[in-house]
């Protein structure tokens, strides 16, 4: 009697959690339809003068002259005002760097000599801003002329989201990186995957459910391991390397936990960034998450996998400069990593957050959204720890 009661108490919850499930599920895809609709195209925002001259590295008088003679500057004006779209940009990019002298380049393209960098961002914990990072920071990059490839490796699939790519209707079976690092017949070449995005110099490899497969078939591959077949930490390296000569630098949002596809990452990457909110429960996570992953690196390394990265960094994210025991716990984490810790913290922002509420970053709301000071406040902030991450990207490359 017993053990009927415990079934059917089993199955309750079973059906339970199954109707939350699709009841939510219905839910945010109304939600999604009404902030983003299917029928409509996420796009960026255009961009003042100003800002397109500092994305350019130029002065906004040249900007204006550059402008005048190319049709890249042909977008819409605002009264007296010229706005300059993420196309344009490129565009006169491209143009700049056509005509330049000496050894002045305006495209910032890796040469024959500098190696693909693969960033691997990651966290054992959710909440650390780790996606909010990832996009920022792909963005960033590919709006400096930056051939960038976003992976998103996490089942949530919420970088994806950000990219305007919502996993329950827009990414079918065998779209996502599962589809080149799978066991079988079915595997797909790297370039059947990869997306274009509404940023030129920017293509995504989105994700979904489906990436859950291959946790679990790595343990059935490996008991049936045959001679000469490729050991899972080494699937994406592979993969990766079928496109490496079309990009600058491969940025992979890993899943919050310490699986074969973050295994996998960690053995593919030439970088390793780290986000870590500065609270003692984090920071007390992410001790066992360093100790963990050392191991298990240990233990892939004997086999072959690759674990020498060209530079390791923490971020710290979510600060709030005026909180006392972040600052405290701050100045805790750079006694103990020293350099390894970026200078500059991401700082907590109800402009970003609000953005996050309708799948877009900072770089692509409106200014008018929020109050001037928050919203340049927000932006200064995600600039200067994306510049920071350039700097240590360049600096591999031995750029000054």
């Amino acid at each position: 009697m017993g053990g009927e009661t415990a079934d059917a108490a089993a199955s309750a919850l079973k059906d339970l959690v199954q109707r939350h499930g699709e009841a939510l599920s219905i839910e945010l895809q109304a939600h999604q339809r009404k902030t983003f609709a299917p029928e409509s195209e996420k796009t960026i925002r255009p961009f003042a003068p100003a800002e397109a001259a500092r994305l350019l590295g130029i002065h906004e008088s040249y900007l204006r002259q550059v402008a005048a003679g190319d049709k890249a500057g042909a977008s819409a004006q605002k009264g007296a005002r010229r706005s300059y779209s993420v196309q344009d940009i490129s565009d006169l990019r491209h143009a700049l760097d056509q005509g330049a002298r000496g050894n002045r380049r305006y495209l910032p393209h890796r040469g024959g000599d500098e190696h693909l960098q693969v960033v691997t961002v990651m966290n054992f914990k959710g909440g650390s801003g780790k996606t909010t990072t990832a996009a920022h920071l792909s963005q960033h990059l590919a709006l400096h002329g930056y051939r960038v490839l976003a992976i998103d490796l996490d089942p949530q699939a919420s970088l994806s989201a950000l990219f305007g790519h919502q996993p329950e209707t827009m990414v079918g079976p065998n779209e996502t990186l599962y589809g080149a690092i799978r066991y079988d017949e079915a595997r797909r070449p790297i370039a059947e995957i990869v997306r274009g995005t509404y940023i030129p110099e920017l293509h995504l490899i989105p994700a979904n459910l489906e990436l859950m497969e291959f946790e679990h078939d790595t343990p059935k591959a490996l008991m049936g391991r045959r001679e000469g077949d490729t050991l899972f930490f080494a699937r994406i390296g592979q993969a990766i390397a079928q496109a490496q000569n079309l990009y600058d630098v491969v940025v992979i949002d890993c899943p919050p936990q310490l699986g074969y596809l973050t295994l996998s990452a960690l053995t593919a990457a030439t970088a390793v960034l780290i986000t870590v909110h500065p609270q003692m429960l984090d920071v007390m996570s992410m001790s066992q998450f360093l100790q963990m992953t050392g191991d298990l690196l240990d233990e892939v390394s004997r086999h072959g996998a690759s674990t020498s990265y060209d530079w390791m960094r923490y971020l710290v994210t979510r600060f709030e400069p005026g909180d006392g025991p972040q600052n405290q716990m701050v100045a805790f984490l750079r006694s103990i990593f020293g350099e390894h810790v970026l200078i500059h913290p991401m700082l907590k922002s109800t402009a970003i957050s609000d953005a996050g509420l309708t799948n877009q970053t900072i770089f692509e709301v409106e200014r008018q959204q929020f109050t001037r000071a928050t919203y340049d406040r927000a932006l200064e902030s995600v600039t200067n720890v994306s510049a920071e991450i350039e700097g240590q990207i360049r600096k591999a490359w031995g750029r000054a």
